[in-house]
């Protein structure tokens, strides 16, 4: 069933279970376990859109969104953002290899300070023994 066939329920299940799959159990406890009132609606609206539409379309694999999603975060400067789609992608199977290129290109089209600044962050996260946790 694909996202635009599912009730606001199903998608936020989907989303769920996806983002559970992408960022790990950890990420999605720690992210549910500060949800308050300020923030309930965001966190609803993450884990039906991001999550629930986009990330669950059949359209892309999980190891492409995650190299768009890289390059996008770097061009931003969302460091934080990066460092864990960073170790999502490794979840989802994109090798160092393939980041470092990804970042290589980013630097084309965003600017070298850019991927400089990404590339010491992948330096730091390929560094940890369990990179993708």
């Amino acid at each position: 069933m694909s996202p635009q066939d599912m009730d606001d329920e199903q998608r936020r299940a989907a989303g769920d279970r996806v983002r559970r799959e992408v960022l790990g159990d950890e990420h999605v406890d720690r992210a549910t376990a500060a949800i308050t009132p300020l923030t309930r609606d965001f966190q609803d609206f993450i884990a039906r859109v991001a999550w629930g539409d986009v990330w669950s379309r059949p359209g892309l694999d999980r190891a492409t969104r995650s190299c768009l999603t890289i390059a996008l975060l770097a061009t931003l400067g969302h460091w934080d953002e990066l460092r864990m789609h960073l170790r999502a992608a490794i979840r989802n199977g994109v090798t160092e290899e393939q980041i470092g290129e990804v970042l290589l290109h980013t630097a084309v089209y965003a600017g070298v300070p850019v991927a400089n600044h990404a590339f010491g962050i992948a330096r730091e996260v390929f560094a940890d023994p369990e990179p993708g946790r």
